[in-house]
């Protein structure tokens, strides 16, 4: 039986390895055909990435020296003595030093930059290019990454390549994870014969024998099953791999590929954005300590990870420290350096899920609107936003405080809050709350609440009159007695003011910074209801409003956002620029695909939302905002106080030279809070500016406007120096060129002084 049996082997033991070689031979040109496609094409699609805006100042604008830190901060700029590399800055007293990065900006790139910022005051004195020693106009440093847009697969990668990555971080990979990586062929025979024995002996598993390749096959292509038939694929893989490609090209692919954590629901994949991760800075910028770090944690991202282990992950750091050392990668001085550097690693909000939800929803509504396809999570663009993150968290910090102060000092158990913050001369949104609690995801009350709007309206109501320079101006005497009419539904209407008194009569300029309802319906009604909706209209209020005499007091739902268009027109001298928050978006190669368009239009007259300025910043001094001028001395802000009936909503808008703010605060089913527009939102206004550098305002005077001199009891035109005269701009072409002297007769107004012609001299040398 033996004989036949060996017989039948010998006969056919040839013909059966055959068989048997060229069924691996199959199998092995099967992977091949898998591996080759994916492994030289596209391995990885990149989500979107979203920007926040770009900081950009220019010589001569007021700019503190800590603002520009706080943005270096931001970005994970290092702060050193002196600068030498990327991504640092030194402060001097009056001067700040900075090795800006490189970046690709939605209208180019922009190398690195090594320069110096000087100050005198408040101002920037100068920009110098350091490598050139040229003076520069205006400087700007890179976006600051928000979020990337994650699909469904929920891994998050930041593509990188060898150029990127510093040599000291590859080696030490190498010599931690693979030290023959360089010289077999994809499977070592010698470190699996190791790792078993050494299991054996602990009859557990504490030592691993997979390559680098071996791990990249495993995370590329296989599952995570456990059996021998997945582990001999996994290394004819990896022979495979090993045979076609380049050293180079599977290191890279592993850095890129390689799993270093968790960032809520998103898995952290690649060195390039664990780098951001961990550090908040590009993996180019890494010191000694981080890339040991880095590359320490690979063991267990989760056992070592920084954030939530730091004392175990400085312990595994420092023993890749010591490995390096022992391999003359690095010498002790550096070494001991290194061992004796604390643990710092980021929060990683620059990569947090969940983060600014009210701002993204308005963001994602506008990509809907310019993108052919919205869906971008696998697309690699770069969505370029207006967001502010300093003016954001802040904003937000305001907000979320003093609602909760509120709340608790008054017992009202649902009070909620929504911001808006936009830049005043571009119209970028540089902030949105939606909710009290400023990271809830759901109903966005900055967009989506309608609530009546109250006082806010008064501006839009006295630019009517102010247009109609012959009949009034901001001296004019207006009558503040009682209202009786029908509306619409024949009912009696009687409109009252807030404090149910009556004056008689009153200045328009004190009708708009009291806030006095009875005067402001008064002029409403004689300048046309079906004025004021156009008004409304011209001023950015994009939705039907109904022409009815009640929105003379703010019968008016509007939301936030709404609010804050409107008032931007007004803030800056009537000119509509549409508010927006999508700046750009390039593609993954950089190249421009859309842009906002840079409209603007003349909406309302200059020199009429000068004088309307010029009232509304009369308000933060001596009328219902008067709190504001208090508190923020020295500095001319502007607002307007909002209060609907029985104090449901609390209404304020506000803006300093740069930025405008709308803020509602009440209750979402529209219960009383007792809130008036001074004690609820403005208070939210107050302690955001208290956090922020407010600008002083400062608007021009336009032509056409003069300085003119009114009695403050009846609006006459009189002489200058007058007793009980008020001296307040006006337009000119329709003032009276017969004035009131001191004493009550009629002259004429007197002509003004021509200044006198200069010499050629005078002209030349001053």
């Amino acid at each position: 039986m033996l004989k036949k049996v060996a017989s039948w082997m010998k006969s056919h033991f040839l013909p059966f390895v055959i068989a048997f070689l060229t069924l691996i031979a199959a199998y092995v040109v099967y992977l091949d055909a898998q591996i080759k496609p994916h492994f030289s094409g596209n391995k990885w699609q990149v989500p979107a990435q979203v920007y926040a805006r770009p900081l950009t100042f220019a010589v001569k604008e007021e700019i503190s020296q800590k603002e520009i830190i706080d943005e270096l901060k931001l970005l994970g700029y290092r702060r050193q003595r002196t600068v030498e590399s990327v991504g640092e800055y030194a402060v001097g007293q009056t001067s700040v030093v900075v090795y800006r990065r490189a970046f690709d900006f939605a209208d180019g790139y922009a190398s690195e930059q090594h320069v110096r910022i000087r100050w005198e005051d408040t101002r920037i004195a100068s920009i110098t290019d350091l490598a050139t020693n040229q003076s520069l106009l205006q400087l700007r440093f890179e976006p600051w990454l928000v979020t990337r847009l994650v699909s469904g697969n929920r891994e998050d990668r930041m593509l990188i390549t060898l150029d990127d990555i510093p040599p000291l971080l590859v080696e030490a990979l190498v010599m931690v994870e693979d030290k023959d990586f360089y010289t077999h062929w994809g499977v070592n025979p010698l470190a699996i014969a190791r790792a078993l024995l050494a299991n054996i002996s602990a009859g557990r598993k504490v030592q691993g024998g997979s390559t680098l390749t071996q791990q990249l096959v495993k995370n590329l292509y296989l599952s995570r099953e456990q059996s021998y038939t997945r582990k001999i694929k996994e290394a004819l893989m990896a022979l495979i791999i090993d045979a076609r490609y380049s050293k180079d090209a599977i290191i890279q692919a592993y850095l890129n590929e390689v799993f270093v954590g968790q960032n809520g629901g998103k898995a952290v994949h690649g060195f390039g954005l664990g780098a951001h991760f961990y550090f908040d800075r590009p993996i180019n910028e890494l010191n000694l300590p981080e890339m040991a770090t880095l590359v320490g944690m690979l063991k267990g991202p989760s056992y070592y990870n920084p954030k939530r282990a730091p004392e175990r992950t400085q312990e595994r750091r420092d023993l890749v420290l010591r490995i390096l050392f022992e391999a003359d990668k690095i010498d002790k001085a550096t070494y001991l350096d290194a061992i004796n550097q604390p643990l710092k690693v980021a929060a990683g909000d620059s990569l947090a899920s969940g983060q600014h939800p009210a701002f993204m929803d308005q963001v994602s509504r506008e990509l809907s609107q310019v993108l052919a396809d919205p869906d971008i999570r696998q697309s690699g663009l770069k969505v370029f936003t207006t967001l502010d993150i300093n003016a954001q968290r802040r904003a937000e910090k305001a907000l979320s405080q003093r609602v909760k102060n509120l709340a608790k000092a008054r017992n009202i158990s649902a009070l909620q809050g929504a911001m808006v913050l936009s830049d005043i001369r571009s119209g970028g949104i540089r902030a949105i709350i939606g909710d009290a609690v400023p990271d809830t995801k759901g109903f966005n009350r900055a967009l989506d609440a309608r609530r009546s709007i109250g006082s806010l309206v008064k501006p839009a109501i006295y630019y009517n009159a102010l247009r109609d320079a012959s009949h009034y101006q901001l001296a004019s005497i207006i009558p503040d007695a009682p209202i009786v009419m029908e509306d619409e539904r024949g009912k009696r209407w009687a409109p009252q003011n807030a404090d149910k008194q009556f004056r008689g009569e009153v200045r328009l300029l004190d009708a708009l910074t009291s806030s006095y309802n009875l005067p402001a319906v008064k002029v409403a009604l004689d300048t046309g209801i079906d004025n004021l909706v156009a008004t409304l209209a011209e001023l950015g209020i994009d939705e039907p409003v109904p022409s009815l005499p009640a929105i003379a007091l703010g019968a008016i739902n509007l939301s936030a956002l709404q609010v804050n268009q409107m008032y931007q027109t007004l803030a800056n001298e009537g000119v509509y620029r549409p508010l927006h928050t999508v700046s750009a978006i390039l593609s993954p190669r950089n190249q421009l695909l859309w842009a906002h368009s840079d409209y603007s239009e003349q909406r309302i007259d200059r020199q009429v939302a000068y004088l309307l300025n010029y009232a509304l910043h009369k308000v933060t001094k001596e009328g219902t905002a008067r709190q504001v001028g208090k508190r923020f001395k020295g500095i001319n802000l502007a607002g307007k106080t909002g209060t609907t009936n029985d104090y449901r909503d609390s209404w304020f808008a506000g803006f300093d030279r740069n930025l405008l703010a709308s803020i509602w605060v009440g209750d979402d089913n529209n219960a009383q809070t007792g809130l008036s527009g001074s004690s609820g939102a403005m208070q939210v206004y107050m302690d955001f500016q208290a956090q922020m550098e407010p600008k002083s305002l400062s608007r021009r005077f336009p032509k056409g406007l003069e300085i003119a001199h009114f009695s403050a009891q009846t609006g006459a035109q009189m002489q200058a120096g007058c007793p009980g005269s008020v001296s307040l701009p006006a337009i000119s072409s329709e003032l009276s060129q017969q004035v009131l002297s001191c004493s009550g007769n009629v002259v004429a107004k007197p002509k003004p002084i021509k200044p006198k012609k200069k010499a050629w001299w005078e002209r030349i040398f001053g």
